[in-house]
């Protein structure tokens, strides 16, 4: 195992989360943009669809805890603002900043930049009451300034131990935010089931949310239920899809461990490796029969699993 000493043991593991903050709030700006867009679509908005959203985040409960009403306002506020919220935007945001500041020596000065660019631009946000009313702009500038410092990093950083460690936790990230975004489909009301141009306007919300509408369009001629899944889920080019961002994991980890392929160095190597194949492997049609929300649970509940594996193994001496 290359981690040797404790400073590097916990110099790894702010590097890793600072990756996976940013993917974190990079994908919530998008998924919030996009329902926005989505809700102007519908011909009928109620509570329930800005409830889908923010049981898609997997942060219904404190959200029930901290809001009496589910309203665009409040899952708006909750999810971009709210600093009792750890997966907020400006939450995950302030947590990698922190921990680009304790790894300043690590990364470049681009990237240090670039991160207090994005905290100033929210904590600006945040004290302008214009957002919440028209917030389209505002979740642009988020996903711009995240793929900035995405572009800042691939062009400053050396391909060290640092950069795999960054690149693990971005494709960690990345697979269960597709997962779930995946999964909100279910989650969405059901009031117009059946009727073809809501049920359109549905997956064309998936799509978007992983900013896969045009890429998919590349490859399929119309978009329906099997396609998009077999897209997002199973797809070996686009970099979005899930098993694409396993494959990148892996290699990462790889890079991290020393290991060679078809073996394995820890317990992460091993389970991550196995999730792959599932996703892989899967039967497609079998799975949308039984119902596939089951599955996609199952993912994210591994990738979960796959965490801790990665802090047993690289990071807990640090503790």
């Amino acid at each position: 195992m290359p981690i040797k000493d404790i400073m590097l043991s916990r110099t790894a593991n702010q590097i890793y989360w600072l990756s996976r903050y940013l993917e974190r709030a990079e994908n919530v700006a998008r998924f919030i943009d996009v329902n926005l867009q989505l809700m102007i679509d519908l011909p009928q908005v109620t509570y329930r669809h800005w409830e889908a959203v923010v049981m898609t985040s997997g942060d219904i409960q404190l959200f029930s805890e901290l809001f009496t009403d589910v309203t665009q306002k409040n899952v708006i506020k909750f999810l971009t603002f709210e600093t009792e919220n750890p997966n907020s935007i400006l939450s995950t945001v302030r947590f990698a900043r922190e921990n680009a500041r304790s790894v300043r020596e690590i990364i470049s000065s681009e990237m240090w930049e670039q991160i207090n660019s994005l905290y100033l631009l929210l904590q600006d946000a945040k004290n302008d009451s214009k957002v919440l009313e028209s917030p389209h702009d505002f979740f642009d500038a988020v996903k711009r300034e995240c793929h900035l410092f995405e572009g800042i990093t691939q062009n400053t950083l050396s391909r060290s131990e640092a950069w795999y460690f960054l690149r693990l936790g971005h494709f960690i990230e990345r697979a269960d935010k597709t997962a779930r975004i995946l999964d909100m489909h279910h989650y969405m009301p059901g009031q117009q089931e059946g009727n073809p141009t809501y049920e359109l306007l549905r997956w064309h919300a998936v799509l978007k949310s992983i900013s896969a509408l045009e890429m998919y369009r590349q490859n399929y001629r119309e978009v329906n239920q099997m396609d998009v899944y077999n897209f997002l889920l199973l797809d070996k080019n686009f970099p979005r899809s899930i098993y694409w961002c396993l494959i990148r994991a892996e290699e990462s980890l790889r890079m991290i461990s020393g290991s060679r392929e078809g073996r394995y160095a820890n317990k992460a190597e091993r389970f991550l490796g196995k999730l792959k194949s599932e996703v892989d492997y899967c039967d497609l049609q079998e799975l949308i029969e039984e119902g596939i929300t089951r599955f996609l649970d199952n993912i994210q509940f591994k990738i979960n699993e796959i965490d801790d594996m990665i802090y047993e193994t690289f990071f807990k001496s640090s503790v």
